[in-house]
C-alpha cells in the first residue's frame, strides 16, 4: 500500500468504516472530485499533472471553467473505468475519456506546446 492509501485505511479504521467498501470509497470518491475539480478549475493541472508536465484545456488551449473541471472530474471521481473505457472505444483517434469529450476538455503535453 502506498502512503495515501496506508493513511486512508488507518482513517477508516479511526471513523470504524470499511475502507475497502462503498461506505468508505464514497467519501474518497468526493475528496477526489474536489480535489480535481478544484486544481484542474484554478491552474489546469493536479499534482500529478504538474509532475508530468501536462494540463487540461479548452479545445483551443484556453482555461477551462469550474464547471467543465467539475464535469471531467465527475468521470475520474465517480465512474472511471466506464469514463475510460466508453472513451477508448468511442474515441480513439482523439485519444479523450468520455467526461473529457462531454466537457469540451482536452489534456495536452506542455512540453509541446511551450
Amino acid at each position: 500500500m502506498t502512503n495515501v492509501s496506508a493513511l486512508w485505511y488507518e482513517i477508516m479504521i479511526y471513523l470504524k468504516r470499511e475502507a475497502f467498501s462503498l461506505d468508505g470509497a464514497l467519501p474518497l470518491m468526493v475528496l477526489l472530485f474536489i480535489y480535481w475539480t478544484a486544481l484542474d478549475g484554478y491552474r489546469g493541472q493536479s499534482l500529478g499533472k504538474m509532475f508530468l508536465d501536462i494540463a487540461v484545456t479548452g479545445p483551443y488551449g484556453e482555461s477551462i471553467r469550474f464547471r467543465d473541471a467539475a464535469l471531467e472530474s465527475f468521470g475520474k471521481a465517480f465512474l472511471l473505468p466506464f469514463d475510460c473505457l466508453i472513451g477508448y472505444l468511442a474515441f480513439r483517434n482523439g485519444k479523450q475519456r468520455l467526461f473529457n469529450k462531454i466537457s469540451e476538455t482536452v489534456v495536452i503535453n506542455r512540453t509541446e506546446v511551450a
